[in-house]
């Protein structure tokens, strides 16, 4: 089956309301490729890896995390931007991405889906942070110890931890999330209550905030903590447009 791209488009715009987010990057539609679209492939971010792929797989869209055109790049379509937008237009492949309203969003997105993968009980946005759901929080039915959080994150993200800092002697019960590069939050998340904060990369300042607050702390990966958003869109897309849908993960150590 396939549907028309603005179709399509409105469907996202419906189901993710972009209009709602101040975000860095435009969301929606950011390259033009065929008007009708049967095969989506979805990824975390607009790689040329991924690009390849989706080019071998004949895509029509490609559907991302981590689009183009962000705040501040060089709007200049050189040398790797060249390169990529090039493969897409050459190949009539749409790009769509969403960033913040897929990492907000109460079903599909990145927050939610880290904390269903580790089992947390009510989950909600924490409300004191707007926009509403990028810091989401919920609770382990029994508390456990930092240890047993941070085996548990690593499995719920297949991987390694790429940092972990115990913030005391106390159990986890409430535990805090804003995925990706989020760990500017942990001072919100320390502000609502957390026992601990869980987000993808580590900044220095992050370390001495989490022992002086008394707040446990685990990076587990931007690209990791990102996987459940585009994956979860697309399952979605699958289930109610009967749309043929594939996400492929191309790996990042980051």
């Amino acid at each position: 089956m396939s549907i028309e791209r603005q179709a399509l488009m409105n469907t996202l715009t419906e189901w993710l309301r972009p209009q709602d987010f101040q975000d860095f990057c435009p969301n929606g539609l950011q390259v033009e490729g065929r008007a009708e679209i049967a095969k989506i492939v979805t990824g975390v971010t607009a790689s040329q890896a991924l690009i390849d792929r989706a080019i071998e797989h004949q895509a029509d869209a490609i559907l991302v995390h981590h689009g183009y055109f962000w705040k501040g790049e060089n709007p200049s379509l050189v040398g790797m931007k060249h390169r990529r937008i090039k493969s897409l237009l050459a190949h009539d492949i749409n790009l769509i991405a969403y960033h913040l309203p897929l990492d907000a969003h109460p079903e599909l997105g990145n927050n939610v889906g880290l904390g269903q993968a580790l089992q947390l009980a009510d989950l909600q946005p924490v409300e004191a942070q707007p926009p509403r759901g990028i810091l989401y929080q919920g609770y382990n039915q029994q508390p456990v110890s930092f240890e047993q959080m941070t085996h548990r994150v690593s499995q719920a993200v297949h991987r390694e931890l790429i940092a972990s800092v115990c913030g005391g002697e106390h159990l986890v019960r409430k535990v805090a999330i804003c995925t990706g590069g989020g760990q500017g939050y942990i001072e919100q998340a320390a502000d609502a209550g957390a026992d601990l904060f869980i987000s993808g990369e580590i900044s220095e300042q992050t370390v001495h905030v989490a022992r002086e607050r008394g707040i446990h702390y685990i990076a587990a990966g931007h690209h990791a903590t990102e996987r459940f958003g585009a994956r979860a869109l697309g399952q979605r897309l699958a289930a109610e447009l009967s749309l043929n849908v594939e996400f492929i993960d191309i790996d990042s150590p980051a």
